[in-house]
């Protein structure tokens, strides 16, 4: 007699057993927002007014903290944080693992006396130390050479996070060697910001504003995530250690109604957002839109604009927050970028712009942005930044995972080009082209022939949501970043491309010389529209036709990861994060292997998935299901039926049952031999080339299995169940 399926049971309990809601704050968002961080307004509370004035001299003018104030901002950070009933603290990273990591110390110090005390100094504060050779480095650090350092980032708040009961609390901290290389995303978005900063000051002073300080890149990412049953995920063991679906037939309705985007809200889906929202707000991360996405099952997420050291933190907790929360709902939320095939996929498009410290945006074109020179120079930096310097963006947003999206008819291709919109791309068509200025800016507003509704304003740009880099009116929204990602090398490789860019302008502004800025800025963007115009394309970057015509245009097409990631140690490429110190040849080498490695053991892991449920969970129902349909085939035929049904049914079953069974052979054989290749960039293309392939050749039998074998007999969850639930 056979085991009871376990899907059957937890079918069964999906009716009867609705998980229980946990009850959600009811604080208003205005007094739960910032609630868990050491704010600015506690700083100013807590600390001396000298010492306060300091460190905000620190974080808004990059001037170092001494040990002395350290000292101070520590013992009150203790205060705070053991007031709300922390025990422990932790230096809180982002190594290069796409995660967070963190080790806790208890502040309890034994004294003389054999008693205890809290303690936690401005040493304890500024630098950690933790083991940097159990982290990815490639080759920086190994064994025997394992120190490494984590030194406090005071531009990005402490928090308190509660967990058991209990709270922790997090200082954000940069990830150094003993060396002194950067082991961490942090580090080099630090300096990123720092060299965009520089360079847009130069373009600043050339139009002759001197009282800017600095420039600040601004970042709103939008998360898009998946949301199922934990029951069923439990079952899937695809699900619970790659993150996706190896396997699984389309369901009978996918997202084809398009009923789904904007729908309403289900009221446990709704719970979790409001618990998800309030725990976010008490960590001053502004979240702001929850909706519906296109895919059943799918949702998003979106904050308002922060600082982009901020932003990234932020986007880093919001993912553990949505992980930790689902699962007290009962649910277990997806960040794969294609957890479900032939339903969309999960996106973090990642809008972003440059903000003076007088509050001015530099990307608002204003009423009309053929005068604004200064404008049309920034705008004229981030075309040349994805033009000349898109390869480093490409390499930005690799990963085995966004492989599956990127390209995809629900994705942007992996051609990277610039929608700027009909009217912006007229306005530098007349730069180029020698013209005074446009002639028209077609805003205006719209009449929707109701008569109680008043005109609509018209923004002057459409949408372009194929678009994967597309300016949507003061902002530039990268749109081909991966839902699972940090956002951090994103926006490392944007702030680099657009520093340099930035750095070639202002270098033939001053040459010019300022006595007309205005005058020298049409001269050099005349040149630069020119020369850049191939990058803008407003129209559906989906089609063959636009593959086609991006090759005229020379720009390049790197389909795959392994591809991308090959060009990091390219002259090109190294030139544009080592001209202003963002990562030096060392860390860039490294950060190749680490991105290198990440995808031959992400394609492994899947490997070994496909090798283990095809021939324990699928082949053993697929045996069964011949067996049955055998003994049915062995019946007499009904006399003058051309072909007994039963034999049929055999056929079929027979025929993907076995080229299952050759397929995975087959795998063995290649996972073993691919296994023992040494090199990762080796390693890599053969996974590409042959792990891959085999994997989705698999798939397609073990779906047609699905789709035969007796319902109740299928170990796995299917899509129906576990979309629509």
């Amino acid at each position: 007699m056979s085991a009871p399926n376990p899907r059957n049971a937890v079918r069964a309990s999906l009716a009867i057993s609705p998980p229980v809601l946990p009850e959600s704050e009811k604080l208003p968002p205005t007094e739960l927002f910032g609630r868990d961080i050491f704010s600015l307004k506690l700083m100013r509370e807590r600390l001396p007014k000298t010492v306060y004035e300091r460190l905000m001299a620190t974080i808004e003018s990059d001037v170092p903290i001494s040990l002395a104030d350290a000292d101070v901002i520590a013992s009150a950070m203790k205060d705070w944080a053991i007031e709300r009933g922390a025990t422990h603290f932790t230096h809180w990273f982002q190594p290069l693992t796409g995660v967070t990591a963190e080790k806790h110390d208890a502040f309890l110090t034994p004294t003389h006396s054999g008693e205890i005390i809290n303690e936690f100094s401005g040493k304890m504060l500024i630098k950690g130390e933790p083991d940097a050779s159990s982290f990815p480095s490639g080759g920086i650090r190994s064994t025997f050479e394992a120190r490494g350092y984590t030194a406090w980032d005071p531009t990005s708040p402490a928090f308190l996070l509660k967990s058991g009961g209990r709270y922790t609390l997090y200082v954000p901290t940069i990830f150094l060697s003993h060396t002194g290389e950067a082991l961490d995303q942090k580090t080099p978005l630090l300096r990123s910001q720092e060299a965009v900063s520089n360079q847009a000051i130069r373009i600043l002073r050339f139009f002759g504003n001197d009282r800017v300080t600095r420039v600040r890149a601004m970042v709103g990412p939008e998360q898009e995530y998946f949301l199922i049953d934990r029951r069923l995920y439990s079952l899937r063991p695809d699900l619970i250690l790659s993150g996706r679906t190896l396997f699984g037939a389309p369901a009978p309705k996918g997202q084809e109604l398009e009923d789904h985007y904007f729908g309403a809200i289900s009221p446990q889906i709704l719970a979790f957002m409001n618990e998800v929202e309030n725990r976010l707000w008490a960590l001053a991360i502004p979240a702001r839109t929850r909706h519906n996405e296109v895919a059943p099952a799918q949702f998003e997420l979106a904050p308002l604009y922060e600082q982009i050291n901020l932003a990234v933190d932020h986007n880093m907790l919001l993912l553990k927050i949505l992980r930790e929360t689902a699962n007290e709902f009962g649910l277990e939320c997806l960040l794969h970028e294609k957890p479900f095939a032939g339903v969309n996929g999960s996106g973090k498009h990642n809008n972003w712009s440059l903000c003076d410290s007088e509050g001015h945006n530099l990307m608002d074109p204003g009423p009309t942005p053929w005068k604004n020179s200064q404008f049309m120079v920034f705008l004229a930096a981030v075309l040349r930044a994805v033009h000349k310097y898109g390869i480093p963006l490409r390499i930005g947003v690799t990963g085995a995972g966004n492989d599956h999206r990127l390209g995809a008819n629900e994705a942007p291709p992996a051609i990277l080009s610039v929608f700027l919109g009909e009217q912006l791309t007229d306005v530098i068509k007349a730069y180029s082209e020698g013209k005074s200025d446009a002639e028209t800016w077609r805003g205006g507003a719209m009449t929707p022939g109701i008569s109680a509704l008043a005109p609509l304003a018209r923004d002057i740009t459409d949408r372009n949501r194929t678009s994967p880099f597309a300016f949507t009116g003061n902002k530039f929204e990268f749109r081909a970043v991966g839902s699972s990602q940090s956002i951090a090398l994103p926006n490392i490789t944007l702030n680099a491309s657009v520093a340099c860019a930035l750095d070639d302008i202002a270098t033939e502004l001053e040459k010019i010389g300022n006595g007309d800025p205005d005058k020298a800025a049409r001269i050099v963007l005349t040149k630069l529209f020119e020369e850049h115009l191939p990058i803008v394309f407003n129209d559906n970057n989906y089609t063959k036709e636009w593959e086609l015509e991006a090759e005229k245009r020379g720009l390049p097409n790197l389909k795959d990861s392994v591809t991308a990631i090959g060009y990091i140690t390219s002259p090109e490429v190294k030139e544009v994060f080592s001209r202003h110190g963002i990562l030096n040849e060392r860390e860039l080498e490294a950060r190749q292997e680490v991105l290198l490695e990440n995808y031959v053991k992400v394609v492994h892991v899947e490997t070994k998935l496909v090798q283990t449920m095809g021939r324990a969970t699928i082949l053993p129902v697929a045996l069964k299901a011949l067996g049955d349909a055998g003994k049915l085939a062995a019946l007499p035929k009904v006399e003058g039926a051309p072909v007994h049904p039963g034999e049929k049914i055999y056929q079929n079953l027979f025929r993907h049952t076995s080229k299952l069974t050759e397929l995975l052979d087959k795998l063995d054989v290649t996972h073993v031999k691919l296994d023992a290749i040494e090199d990762f960039a080796d390693k890599a293309v053969a996974a590409r080339d042959q792990l891959i392939p085999l994997l989705s050749e698999i798939r397609t039998h073990v779906d047609a299995l699905e789709l035969m074998v007796n319902d109740s007999d299928w170990p796995l969850p299917k899509y129906g169940e576990l979309l629509w639930q």
